[in-house]
């Protein structure tokens, strides 16, 4: 998957993020964010975490590839790609999934029937909490 076009941000290789981000266009980690991710565009907003990049918390965008470590539950409410040297600890909310052989799941995997709204818990709070907005 391309990324969509506008604005772009890159977490490098060395850099380690700590707190909450929100963010429009695309969001590239090649290092650690400890905090949630949210997408304030909800309609192109794109996540990647290449090999060797590092998630711990919540991340909340209609597009979402994994290709590296996440440790908390991830949301999309469009397509998310599992690529072979993902490693998802927590349970991923989906609409549409791909999942290359290799990728590795120690959670749920929960098919969202209705579009998911934004809502990601603190990351002070242990428990997992998921919005859902119906039509």
């Amino acid at each position: 998957m391309a990324f969509q076009g506008g604005a772009t941000t890159l977490i490098s290789k060395e850099s380690e993020i700590v707190g909450d981000i929100k963010f429009t266009g695309d969001l590239e980690i090649q290092g650690t964010v400890r905090g949630n991710i949210i997408a304030k565009d909800q309609s192109k907003a794109t996540v990647r975490i290449v090999e060797g990049g590092h998630v711990e918390g919540e991340i909340h965008a209609p597009h979402i590839i994994v290709n590296g470590l996440v440790k908390g539950d991830i949301h999309s409410a469009e397509h998310i790609e599992l690529a072979a040297k993902a490693q998802i600890q927590g349970n991923v909310h989906y609409q549409l999934i791909e999942m290359v052989k290799g990728a590795q799941v120690n959670g749920s995997l929960l098919y969202a029937a209705t579009k998911l709204a934004v809502s990601p818990t603190p990351i002070t709070k242990a428990v997992a909490q998921t919005a859902v907005e119906v039509d």
